[in-house]
């Protein structure tokens, strides 16, 4: 994708807000992720049901162009346990909207809410071989407290059970 108009006219326009539900299409990326799309309708659940929420970096009118959910409670307590602990996944922006700061206005956003609902830490894994994402959070105060084996299953779009290996660093960050 080339982006026509100027840098500052589209970032300026980006809106970080929760998914609804006719977004959902939208996250399989013209069909890079439709993989995901049963994964994506089960954290909508969970979103419906108050235990994660939905973002998206919303470029009104042209295109959804990053996302990232936020698990509220879990059955890891390790990562959200539905009181004080929150964990960040599936952060993305789209590579041609990538280091423009649409990842900063989306976790700033991110940090804000949950501070909000009175949450006091952020978990999250970045995978092992991410360097750049990695950097990402080294700057926004998150720091490594485990390694993560990454190992993790999901049900593709045409029901078959895959399993995922993504070797990760645990990080964490306290909100003030």
């Amino acid at each position: 994708m080339t982006i026509h108009s100027s840098h500052n006219d589209w970032l300026n326009r980006i809106l970080i807000r929760p998914l609804a539900p006719e977004d959902l299409a939208a996250l399989e990326w013209d069909g890079e992720y439709n993989h995901f799309r049963r994964l994506y309708r089960e954290i909508y659940q969970n979103a419906c049901n108050g235990k994660a929420i939905m973002w998206v970096a919303d470029l009104p009118g042209e295109e959804i162009v990053g996302q990232v959910f936020v698990q509220l409670d879990s059955s890891r307590n390790e990562l959200a346990n539905g009181k004080n602990r929150a964990y960040i996944y599936g952060f993305r922006v789209k590579p041609a909207y990538q280091c423009a700061g649409i990842g900063t206005k989306m976790l700033t956003t991110i940090e804000n809410d949950l501070q909000q609902r009175k949450f006091e830490w952020i978990t999250l894994n970045v995978g092992r071989e991410n360097l750049d994402a990695r950097r990402f959070y080294d700057r926004h105060g998150y720091y490594v407290v485990a390694a993560d084996p990454g190992q993790w299953t999901f049900y593709d779009d045409q029901g078959r059970k895959n399993q995922v290996n993504e070797p990760a660093w645990r990080m964490l960050k306290r909100l003030r």
